[in-house]
Formats: structure tokens, C-alpha cells, sequence
């Protein structure tokens, strides 16, 4: 694979594919490049062209490997959930102590938040409209991968790691805290006072949330 630098991607550097490469490195190219198209200009503001052209394929080559383009942006969701379920699952385990894997998770979501904002904007964009290409997922691997989370803050509140607390609503507390820094950048930058958020940002706002989150691991004595 080769990287050029292309007018059209704003500076980006913008891989382009060997003719003949496996299947799974093609595949891979072509959901890299949906993710930044449809994350910057929705499904109906996206082409196909488009993609073909950020992924370095020719188009053809996205319809054999994912047909169409409701299909492309189900998979490109599919893909995104993928990451945030293997992070949990890596972190969010009864074998590790409780702070250790709160840290953890939150650091691994607050960097894809900033590596990735594409992504978590367009699952945003997806709840918006009513989870329709995603709800099945949602209501099956989703809910049972929460309910795993649950069993394993069960272990750690018997531990007496933490207190006991709502094990669904502290999954969407962290998860609105953490990919907040990808969806409402726009409005966090507006407020601080410069154009994009930066490095110094992020890590003001990691700090913060694990303050939040850890603080009730911290000598939780009668709230046990």
C-alpha cells in the first residue's frame, strides 16, 4: 500500500491500494474510507464514488465486496461497534480490580473519540434517526454485552471495589462522557475558545471523567 496526499481529503494522507491485494485488506481500505465520507457528509451526502476514490478502488470493487450502499453503512456501524464492544470486553472484566479497568476503558474510549471522530459521529447520527439499520444489534449483542458489564460490576461491588450503582445507566454515563469529545467537539471548541479541540483538550477532559468514574472506588465504606 502506498500513501499520497490528496487536495480533496484537506492535507489527509489517503492510502491507496496495489492492485490484487487480499480481500481483507481491501475490505479494510473500503470501510477506512466510508467511515471519513459518510462521517463528514451523512449517508444521503455520501457517494459511492467518493468512497472509491478515498479508498484508492475502483468502484465496482465496493459492490462485490459489500453490494450496496445501505449495506457499505451498515457495515461501517457494525465495524465501529465491533471496536467499542473488544475494548469493553478487554477492560471491563471481573479479573481485573476495578479501578484498573475503568481507567482503562474510559482511556481507550477518550482515544478513539479523538482518533476517530468520524466514527462516533456517525453512530450519533444513526441514534438520531431512530437506530433503524442498527436497532436488531442494538437490542440483541448490545444488550447482552451490557448485561456481561453487569455481571461483572456485580463481582466488583461483592469485592467491595465499588458501590452499588445502575450498571446500565453507568455504561451510557462513561459512553456519553467519553464520545461526547467526538460529537459535540464543535461546540466544546466554540466554548474553550479555539478552532479544534487538541491534545491538552482531551487529556483535560480524561482527567476530569476519571476523577468522576473513580472517585467511587475510593473508600466507599457504608455506601457498599
Amino acid at each position: 500500500m502506498t500513501e499520497t496526499f490528496s487536495p480533496s481529503s484537506g492535507g489527509r494522507a489517503v492510502h491507496r491500494t496495489r492492485p490484487g491485494i487480499p480481500r481483507q485488506a481491501a475490505e479494510a481500505a473500503i470501510l477506512a474510507a466510508a467511515e471519513r465520507v459518510f462521517g463528514q457528509h451523512g449517508f444521503r451526502g455520501a457517494s459511492m464514488n467518493e468512497i472509491a476514490r478515498e479508498a484508492g478502488v475502483p468502484k465496482p470493487n465496493i459492490h462485490y465486496y459489500f453490494g450496496t450502499k445501505e449495506e457499505l453503512y451498515r457495515s461501517v456501524l457494525e465495524n465501529i461497534m465491533t471496536f467499542w464492544l473488544r475494548d469493553a470486553d478487554h477492560w471491563l472484566v471481573p479479573e481485573r480490580p476495578a479501578r484498573e479497568g475503568f481507567e482503562g476503558y474510559i482511556r481507550a474510549k477518550m482515544a478513539f473519540s479523538r482518533a476517530r471522530p468520524d466514527a462516533s459521529r456517525i453512530f450519533a447520527y444513526e441514534l438520531l434517526q431512530g437506530a433503524g439499520n442498527i436497532h436488531y444489534y442494538l437490542s440483541t449483542t448490545l444488550r447482552e454485552h451490557v448485561a456481561r458489564r453487569a455481571q461483572t460490576f456485580e463481582v466488583w461491588h461483592r469485592e467491595r471495589q465499588m458501590p452499588a450503582i445502575d450498571p446500565v445507566h453507568l455504561m451510557f454515563a462513561i459512553w456519553s462522557m467519553t464520545q461526547a469529545y467526538a460529537d459535540m467537539s464543535a461546540q466544546m471548541s466554540a466554548v474553550i475558545g479555539c478552532p479544534a479541540l487538541g491534545g491538552p483538550d482531551f487529556e483535560a477532559g480524561l482527567q476530569t471523567i476519571l476523577r468522576l468514574v473513580l472517585g467511587f472506588c475510593n473508600d466507599i465504606g457504608d455506601q457498599v
